[in-house]
């Protein structure tokens, strides 16, 4: 069995050499005993053709899966599954990268440790570089080692991103595992069950996930589907709390994870949009985030995480709509006025 395997979706990616820079990372890794799954979910760009190129040159090491229909990422992450052989999985974005020697080291860590979970820390950048930027911490060395019940609710209170770690195959093999398909925001709809699978997390505290910044990413480009989808993940993470105990088990966890997700990120990203809103999406929002956890507001985490700027307009929103909107609106408008005149002087 190979060490690892590291899945890649790739939708139209080819663009200013992103998916090439992307792969070569890859391929350079210092760790001999993997495998990169590319899976093309349905491209309609030259996308397929660079990964062939890859799979030609570099043959046993680059695997390449051709999805039929565009299945979003969930979907190119199930198809990249079923193919994998490593004794550990990994995920990779197609316009990220990672340093050379990130994979062989967290594999060494995880086979001397035990640990069935190994993450690390990264960095945005806005060109191809393997130059480091600011490091954001994407895990606490506090959670790190066996998890009791303080660090695995520490783990579910930041699980930190799907990408920057390497999974032990049996969390997702052990018991029948899949993300959801269509979709965006698959990993919002599966960190709680991965979280409640694993035993025992380590972490690199180094800037080694290289996290490229550029307009056409899910998280820059905001609309109405996506902040369904959002909620629809957080539906899914919902399901799987209540039928397998984590709701019990680590309820203001839980309680926090679907207000910030499913209600707060979704109703600030949606009033930021550059659409015609929709006054009545608003008010069904609020409704069922009250119907779902009616004492929301009152939650340790929601207290400490949740600024008063925001919890104000949260107030406020959950009073009326419309006033809402309104201050909303107003507010905004207010900061762009601010910003010509910053710029101006």
């Amino acid at each position: 069995m190979l060490d690892l395997s590291v899945i890649v979706p790739v939708y139209n990616m080819a663009k200013d050499g992103n998916l090439e820079y992307s792969i070569n990372a890859l391929v350079k890794q210092t760790l001999k005993s993997m495998e990169i799954i590319a899976v093309d979910d349905a491209s309609t760009d030259n996308s397929l053709d660079i990964l062939r190129k890859f799979e030609k040159e570099y043959p046993g090491r680059v695997k390449v899966i051709a999805s039929p229909e565009n299945r979003r990422q969930g979907g190119a992450k199930n198809l990249g599954l079923r193919a994998a052989k490593g004794q550990y999985i990994g995920f990779m974005d197609s316009d990220d990268w990672v340093v050379e020697d990130l994979y062989e080291r967290m594999v060494a860590l995880a086979k001397s440790s035990g640990a069935d979970v190994v993450g690390t820390d990264m960095c945005r950048v806005y060109e191809h570089t393997l130059v480091p930027t600011q490091r954001e911490v994407c895990n606490q060395l506090s959670q790190t080692g066996v998890l009791n019940h303080e660090k695995r609710e520490a783990f579910l209170l930041q699980p930190g991103p799907l990408v920057t770690k390497i999974y032990a195959r049996k969390i997702f093999f052990e018991k029948e595992f899949g993300f959801p398909e269509h979709m965006f925001y698959e990993d919002n709809a599966t960190f709680l069950e991965i979280g409640m699978r694993m035993k025992h997390f380590e972490h690199l505290p180094e800037a080694n996930y290289f996290y490229y910044q550029h307009g056409d990413s899910t998280t820059h480009s905001v609309d109405r589907k996506k902040c369904l989808d959002r909620m629809e993940a957080m539906r899914i993470m919902m399901r799987y709390a209540e039928e397998n105990g984590a709701l019990e088990e680590f309820r203001d966890v839980v309680e926090y994870q679907f207000s910030n997700l499913f209600y707060r990120n979704t109703l600030f990203s949606y009033m930021q949009g550059k659409f015609r809103k929709n006054m009545r999406f608003i008010q069904e929002l609020g409704e069922e985030m009250v119907a779902t956890f009616p004492e929301f507001r009152q939650n340790p985490y929601y207290q400490q995480n949740v600024n008063e700027y925001e919890r104000n307009l949260i107030d406020l929103h959950l009073k009326s709509t419309i006033a809402f909107v309104i201050v909303y609106k107003l507010k905004l408008l207010s900061r762009k006025i601010r910003h010509r005149r910053g710029k101006a002087q």
